[in-house]
């Protein structure tokens, strides 16, 4: 799942591709809880890479659909 997570303040957008089989409800949970009370949000990316966000940076979060194949070419 391709995730996106924007840094208020700046012009960063933080991008990872999780684990396909990770619970959306789950992060957005993670997300929201993190939002709310300035905890930091730790996401593992597929090749083990963790990274951390401070909730009181988040701007946004763009979650890919759980079955988003990457398409090329008119079809998309």
């Amino acid at each position: 799942m391709d995730v996106r997570i924007g840094i208020s303040e700046s012009s960063v957008v933080v991008e990872l591709d999780l684990a396909d089989d990770t619970d959306r409800d789950a992060l957005k949970s993670m997300i929201s809880d993190a939002i709310s009370d300035g905890s930091m949000v730790w996401l593992t990316d597929k090749k083990g890479k963790e990274t951390g966000i401070p909730g009181s940076k988040i701007a946004f979060a763009d979650l890919g659909s759980a079955d988003d194949a990457r398409r090329i070419g008119f079809g998309a």
